[in-house]
C-alpha cells in the first residue's frame, strides 16, 4: 500500500507535511509518496530522517496550487500540480490514497475529473467527524455540493452507512436528515422527497433531525446539501473556539482557579482530545473512484500523520467497494417502493395495466438512478 501526500498543500507546507509524512513512515510502516517541489522536500527529508531509511518516495512536480485559486483555473492551467500528479498515481494504480490539505475546491474538483464518480453516485461528499455524547457522528456532505437533488442526498445517507458502519464501527449506524423540524412533513421539496426515499431503503434510518440533535448523538449520520453542511460546521468550529478561550481566561483570572485549573487539566485534556480535528485529520471525499483525504489547511503535522493513517483505514476495508454495493442495493429497495405507489397511482387515475407494469411510465418526481451494472475493474482501490 502506498499513500500520495501533496506536499506543497496546506498553510505550513512543506514542512509540516514532510514531517507528518515521515511520522506516519516510522509509526505505520506505509509507504509514501511525497508529490510537490522536489529540491524543498529532499531539503526537509535530509534533516528528518537523515539516514534515508524511510520508505518515502519523492515525485517532482513544477507547479504549485495556491489556496486562492479557483478550481476552474487550476484544472486548465495547472497540468503539472502536486495535486494531479498526486491523483494521476492513483488513477493509474501506483497507490492506493491521495492526501492534501491544500486549496479544497481545486481537491474535489481534480478528483472528480481524474477518478471519477462510483457508478451509482452523482457526485462525491466530503464527511466530517464530529464528536458527541454518544461518541462520533458524520456529517456529510460539508461543503462539496452547494446545491442538491433529492437523489444525492439519498447517496449521501447511503455513504454514510457505509463509512459509519466500516470506519467508526458503528452496527446499523443511525442516520438522520438535517432538517427544520423532526416531523416527516418539515423541510423543503428537495428534503421531502429525500426523506421518503431514506425511508424506502434498508438503511437504518430515524427520520428527520434539527441542529439541536447534531452533538447529541441520536444520529451517527447526519445527511444534508453542502451549503447547509459547510455553515453547519464552521459555526461549530467557530463555538468551540469560543468556549475554549474563555475557559482559558477564566482559569488564568486568578490564583484559585489556575489551581482549579491544575486539579482538572487530565479532564480537560481528555476532553481537548476528542474534539481535536487534528485526531482524526482529514475528512474524506466519500463517492469517487479512489480513496481521497482533505485534511484542514492549518494542518499541523500530527493532524497530517492521522489523515496518512485515516487514508491507509479506508484502503485496507476497501470503503468504495462497500459504497457501490450499498448504492446498488439500496437503489433497488427505493425503485421498488417507488413503483408500487406508482402502480396504484395509475390504476386509479388511468387504469393502468397491471399485466404490463415495464410500459408504465417512470416517476418524474424521483430522480432514476443508474443501473448498469457495475464494472469492478475500474476501482482503483
Amino acid at each position: 500500500m502506498k499513500i500520495v501526500v501533496d506536499a506543497m498543500g496546506g498553510d505550513n507546507a512543506p514542512e509540516a507535511v514532510v514531517e507528518g509524512a515521515v511520522m506516519a513512515a516510522r509509526e505505520y510502516e506505509t509507504e509514501i509518496i511525497l508529490t510537490g517541489l522536489s529540491d524543498q522536500i529532499h531539503a526537509i527529508l535530509d534533516r528528518l530522517d537523515p539516514d534515508h531509511n524511510l520508505p518515502i518516495l519523492v515525485v517532482h512536480a513544477d507547479e504549485v496550487v495556491e489556496m486562492h485559486d479557483s478550481p476552474g483555473k487550476v484544472l486548465r492551467s495547472k497540468r503539472k500540480s502536486s495535486m494531479k500528479i498526486g491523483l494521476d498515481l492513483v488513477k493509474d494504480g501506483n497507490a492506493s490514497a491521495f492526501l492534501s490539505a491544500g486549496n479544497t475546491g481545486a481537491v474535489l474538483a481534480y478528483s472528480t475529473v481524474i477518478l471519477r464518480p462510483l457508478n451509482g453516485v452523482d457526485r462525491p461528499a466530503i464527511a466530517i467527524q464530529l464528536p458527541t455524547l454518544k461518541g462520533n457522528a458524520i456529517l456529510l456532505d460539508a461543503g462539496a455540493n452547494v446545491d442538491c437533488k433529492t437523489s444525492q442526498l439519498f447517496q449521501f445517507g447511503i455513504m454514510g452507512h457505509v463509512f459509519a458502519e466500516y470506519i467508526l464501527g458503528k452496527k446499523n449506524p443511525r442516520v438522520g436528515l438535517l432538517s427544520i423540524g423532526e416531523e416527516d412533513g418539515k423541510g423543503n421539496e428537495i428534503v421531502k422527497e429525500a426523506f421518503q426515499m431514506l425511508k424506502a431503503s434498508h438503511i437504518n434510518f430515524i427520520g428527520n433531525v434539527e441542529g439541536k440533535e447534531v452533538y447529541r448523538g441520536n444520529a451517527d449520520v447526519i445527511v444534508c446539501d453542502g451549503f447547509t453542511g459547510n455553515v453547519a460546521l464552521k459555526i461549530s468550529e467557530s463555538l468551540a473556539e469560543m468556549i475554549g478561550t474563555n475557559l482559558k481566561r477564566m482559569f488564568q483570572s486568578n490564583w484559585l482557579s489556575k489551581l482549579g485549573y491544575l486539579l482538572l487539566k487530565p479532564q480537560l485534556d481528555e476532553f481537548k482530545k476528542k474534539v481535536d480535528y487534528s485526531e482524526t485529520g482529514g475528512a474524506p471525499l466519500l463517492g469517487v473512484n479512489g480513496v481521497v483525504i482533505i485534511a484542514h489547511g492549518s494542518s499541523s503535522a500530527k493532524a497530517i500523520k492521522n489523515a496518512i493513517n485515516r487514508a491507509r483505514e479506508l484502503s485496507e476495508k476497501n470503503i468504495n467497494a462497500h459504497i457501490r454495493e450499498g448504492i446498488e442495493s439500496n437503489f433497488t429497495d427505493v425503485e421498488a417502493s417507488r413503483g408500487n405507489i406508482w402502480k396504484q397511482i395509475k390504476s386509479i387515475a388511468f387504469g393502468a395495466d397491471s399485466e404490463n407494469p415495464d410500459k408504465e411510465a417512470p416517476n418524474k418526481s424521483i430522480d432514476k438512478p443508474i443501473d448498469k451494472p457495475i464494472d469492478k475493474s475500474t476501482d482503483k482501490t
